[in-house]
């Protein structure tokens, strides 16, 4: 594949403007994601970070679909971000489904939901490993070398921005701002489908107006899921900061 440089260079330069005082993880990692998508032969992505007791949870994804994958992920302890992630190697299959004797939920569910590869790339600095990235394609194959070059490299910058921002700091502020922006994310799951709910419409559109909402307004992400959830925020002011909502299939 070839990576469109120009649009490259621009989520480097992206990335790291994102790294001053009291940054939005959540929106970071969002974006982290969004671009691996756009630059990348890939299809979704979704990506995992570890809490204070080190173990995996979601933070970020593409769209609803790696969400619920992501979190079946979890829930049977089975897939390739933990396999990554304790490793701290990159750990990948062409073929999902052929994948049953290595991840026999996983995999099952990862082709009924459509996906026919998987690559996951830790999120890596030396021998700390503080999350995993997963890249889902449609297509049987491995991953092009130039594209997972560039996923490694997008992974490596958010890592060491992440690990070090605030670094005149002891290690404890980035455990609890990590902390906090696993937290946070509960709270943007249960505004997102409120959003959903009185809007009516899917949970990607509903995630889309918040974010859009947050950014047109220079406020995070949690502070808007918690203005949306105590009715601080009329639900149907986001929608005039994002497209227009795709409805709910029924």
């Amino acid at each position: 594949m070839r990576v469109d440089g120009d649009r490259l260079v621009e989520t480097f330069v992206e990335l790291a403007d994102t790294l001053v005082d009291d940054f939005d993880v959540i929106d970071f990692l969002h974006m982290l994601v969004d671009r691996c998508v756009e630059l990348l032969d890939v299809h979704a992505a979704g990506l995992l970070l570890a809490d204070q007791q080190g173990r995996l949870q979601l933070i970020a994804t593409s769209n609803e679909q790696v969400r619920l994958l992501e979190l079946f992920q979890l829930q049977n302890d089975e897939g390739p971000c933990l396999d990554a992630f304790a490793a701290g190697a990159r750990v990948g299959h062409p073929d999902l489904a052929d994948a049953g004797e290595r991840w026999p939920r996983f995999a099952a569910a990862a082709t009924e939901a459509g996906f026919a590869a998987v690559d996951a790339v830790p999120m890596r600095l030396r021998s700390e490993v503080i999350g995993a990235l997963n890249l889902f394609r449609s297509q049987v194959g491995e991953l092009d070398a130039t594209a997972l070059r560039t996923a490694t490299a997008l992974v490596d910058i958010a890592t060491i921005g992440l690990l070090q921002h605030r670094s005149i700091h002891h290690h404890q502020v980035l455990t609890e701002q990590l902390q906090a922006a696993l937290n946070s994310r509960v709270i943007v799951e249960q505004a997102k489908g409120l959003i959903a709910e009185r809007l009516g419409v899917d949970m990607d559109a509903a995630f889309a107006a918040l974010r859009g909402h947050a950014r047109g307004h220079n406020l995070k992400l949690g502070h808007v899921a918690r203005g949306v959830i105590a009715g601080d925020i009329d639900t149907a002011e986001l929608l005039g900061t994002t497209t227009t909502p795709k409805p709910v299939r029924r």
